[in-house]
């Protein structure tokens, strides 16, 4: 039986079992619109139950009418802000832009501010004079010291933004409170450390108060206590608490609120709500697609007809726009069913599967992985009581539908004509990826947080980049070695090593802000692997040992911290606090509860699922105990699918996973074994290029499964790196997977003349 055969088969069963989890959801319901009915000078309190926002706190918003008729709204809660949407302009409460002229006091301590703008504030107080930029906080003209517990890294950023522009400072927030004067703490003996925070958000600087240790201190700026303070509804058009967005509607004696993302679901229309306050209810549905596309969907079906004749090259174009038109709709609030997603997720998978050419192994698990991930994110979307699961799901498929749709197009146009783009002009094409993989890690260095910028996380397009300008380099430098003309001067492997260490170092640098070591272990991975394959085929075996060497090392290291007790991992000093969370998680229940719910949803889950029939009886219904797992959606995916499904489908799950990358190292050798059976130089090259860089993507990949895994089943702490294929990563599955396997079936596609000639290795 060959391989397309069984990949054809196994993608049917995949499919077949999302349209069964849809046939089998229930009914659910949830509210449209809520209306608020209060009569002038009426106040009511409103939480979690009445809002229908599972993540609000129980008494979050606090509503009043004044005698005029207008509506004004306080948080009523001491740990979770309120968003409002006002002009284009999103705000919190409880924070506020400083002004020249307001005083600011905590407790009984006072300060005067004196100048103020969106780059810098400055006041005086505690007897000196305080200068603020966003990253760097200096007492009469002086940066203060670092602290005296201060990380080597967090050292490094304050003098980085002692010594850089404003324009290339790391934002880090001024905090008041504590008895230390160092680095950016101001300290207040009365307050508890970071009771007051000053941050750079959105290019200017708020105030609002911070989380002191669980004790709120009073933050009153020009008398006014910030937490305290009521905001009029008066032009605002949407509100969020809890992570639930309100369209926001006023209308003299009723507010209307039409609640959107992360809404929580109900089995009936009925719920007991305060007196006042009333819901429109409305039916889930599954199939749904939103009138205002209707005319486009009609449009791309009269389009498919008139293109039978050529439709295996229209339909994934097809499937791109419609993925398009999906992610469109999401994004303005009208979202297709998840039916709807489901058939376009589909349809991308098909239109990959039964491209032209040979069917490669990496192919053929690639496409696998992301069936058995949109069947676990559907599931997980079903299963839970809220909205939010399910649009994960909505929006993998669609961003799954771009770049497969897309891919799947240029691959067919390869196939049909292929092109030999000119050296030059691919080098400049190498020289924009860099570029814009840089800007974009600046935008985000600039305007964004750890969690992205614009909705998108700019380092996995600066993996994919990495890895194609390293490629290049390793592939022209061993064409030089393997010249003997003058190939080994120094300065020719500087020029040529420049670029990637460059561009490496400021990968690495553009991480730190995300405070995670995850990202940095990650790159760290992807070094030592382009260094092996590097090692390997320049014939420096002796360097090759000496990674293989370091990689058993840092293994040994793990086992023997894993084997150490928590105070002489403590006594390390180096992430001591998650280190301790590890080992010990039953000591640290608050801090611990993602290893330690992880660990419970796998023990439920035990070898044939949750419900012993590897998860087809639960497939569709609601409800499991991996969904109280935080981020279970992304970090914590793979508890949820050994949950449903249990350690055999985790097996099975594994041998895909190492399908995948033997595949992708498959495809490498084969194509360095051509290059290296040629006599031209452009072709030889070609060969490196793809070999280095299906090495690169493989190691990246790899250290995403080694990291997700050993993070849900407790090898390693608890580190934030989504599982590819598996977890809801929409930038790292259309920057990265989808062109990493492009790329890689393309490269299977061209080599396999040479594979016939036995040039490569069976």
């Amino acid at each position: 039986m060959s391989v397309r055969t069984v990949t054809i088969a196994l993608l049917a069963v995949l499919c077949a079992l999302q349209l069964l989890g849809l046939a089998r959801a229930p009914v659910l319901w949830a509210p449209a619109a809520i209306t608020i009915t209060l009569a002038p000078g009426e106040i009511t309190t409103l939480g979690q139950r009445d809002l229908a926002a599972p993540l609000a706190d129980p008494g979050h918003l606090r509503l009043r009418r004044d005698a005029h008729g207008g509506w004004w709204l306080r948080n009523a809660s001491s740990e979770k802000k309120v968003a409002l949407e006002r002009g284009g302009e999103t705000w919190r409460t409880g924070t506020a832009k400083p002004a020249a002229g307001q005083q600011l006091r905590i407790g009984p301590g006072r300060y005067d501010i004196t100048a103020a703008s969106a780059r810098e504030v400055s006041f005086d107080g505690a007897g000196h004079t305080w200068r603020f930029d966003g990253a760097t906080l200096l007492r009469d003209g002086v940066p203060m010291a670092a602290c005296p517990r201060a990380s080597l890294l967090a050292r490094a950023v304050a003098r980085w933004n002692q010594a850089v522009p404003h324009a290339l400072t790391l934002a880090r927030p001024l905090t008041f409170g504590g008895s230390l004067y160092c680095g950016n703490r101001l300290g207040a003996a009365w307050a508890a450390p970071a009771s007051v925070v000053i941050r750079r958000a959105g290019g200017e600087l708020l105030i609002e108060g911070g989380t002191g240790d669980g004790e709120r201190m009073p933050l009153l700026l020009s008398a006014v206590d910030l937490a305290e303070k009521e905001e009029s509804l008066a032009g605002v058009s949407a509100i969020s608490a809890g992570r639930t967005r309100f369209e926001v509607h006023a209308s003299g004696a009723r507010l209307v609120l039409h609640p959107q993302r992360q809404v929580a679901m109900y089995p009936e229309p009925r719920a007991l709500l305060p007196q006042g306050v009333h819901w429109d209810w409305r039916q889930r549905e599954l199939w749904s697609v939103p009138v205002a596309i209707a005319p486009v969907v009609a449009l791309l079906g009269v389009a498919g007809l008139f293109a039978w004749r050529r439709f295996a090259s229209c339909a994934s174009l097809l499937v791109a726009i419609a993925g398009i038109g999906c992610v469109l709709m999401l994004r303005a609030g009208m979202p297709a069913g998840a039916g709807v997603s489901a058939a376009v997720g589909c349809a991308a998978l098909w239109c990959c599967l039964l491209a032209p050419g040979r069917l490669a192994t990496a192919t053929a698990a690639g496409v696998l992985l992301m069936a058995a991930g949109l069947l676990a994110q559907l599931e997980l979307g079903l299963a839970a009581m809220d909205s939010s699961m399910l649009r994960h799901f909505q929006k993998t498929s669609a961003l799954l539908a771009i770049g497969l749709g897309a891919g799947t197009f240029i691959r067919r146009q390869w196939h049909a004509r292929p092109a030999l783009v000119p050296q030059k002009s691919l080098e400049y094409g190498f020289a924009v990826l860099a570029v814009g993989a840089l800007a974009a890690l600046l935008l985000q260095v600039a305007f964004g947080d750890e969690t992205g910028v614009f909705d998108i996380q700019p380092v996995e397009f600066a993996k994919l980049a990495l890895t194609v300008l390293t490629a290049h380099c390793l592939a022209v430098g061993l064409g030089w070695h393997a010249a003997r003309a003058g190939a080994t001067r120094p300065w020719r492997w500087f020029r040529l090593g420049a670029p990637a260490l460059l561009f490496l170092a400021l990968t690495g640098f553009a991480l730190v802000q995300v405070d995670d070591y995850s990202p940095l272990i990650l790159l760290g991975l992807w070094s030592a692997a382009m260094i092996f394959a590097w090692s390997l085929a320049s014939k420096r075996l002796a360097c090759a040992g000496a990674v293989t060497a370091a990689l058993l090392v840092a293994v040994g290291t793990i086992a023997i911290l894993r084997t150490a007790g928590a105070q002489h991992v403590a006594d390390l000093g180096f992430y001591a606090d998650r280190f301790m969370v590890w080992l010990e998680p039953a000591r640290h229940p608050h801090t611990g509860q993602q290893l330690l719910l992880g660990a419970r949803a796998i023990a439920d889950g035990a070898w044939l699922g949750s419900d012993s029939l590897l998860g087809l009886a639960s497939i569709g219904q609601p409800g499991s105990s991996a969904l109280q797992v935080p981020a279970v959606q992304d970090d914590f995916a793979p508890s949820f699918f050994l949950n449903r499904h249990g350690l055999a489908a985790g097996l099975a799950l594994w041998l895909l996973q190492a399908a995948f990358i033997a595949g992708l190292l498959h495809t490498a050798v084969c194509a360095y074994a051509a290059g290296s059976a040629t006599r031209n130089f452009r072709q030889a090259w070609l060969g490196r290029f793809r070999c280095f860089a299906l090495c690169g993507g493989a190691a990246f990949v790899l250290g995403h499964f080694a990291l997700s895994w050993g993070t849900n089943l407790a090898i390693f702490p608890v580190m934030g790196q989504p599982m590819s294929f598996l977890s809801a990563g929409g930038s790292h599955l259309l920057f990265f997977i989808c062109p990493l396997l492009m790329f890689s079936a393309i490269s299977a596609q061209s080599l396999e003349e040479s594979q016939d000639a036995g040039l490569c290795p069976t």
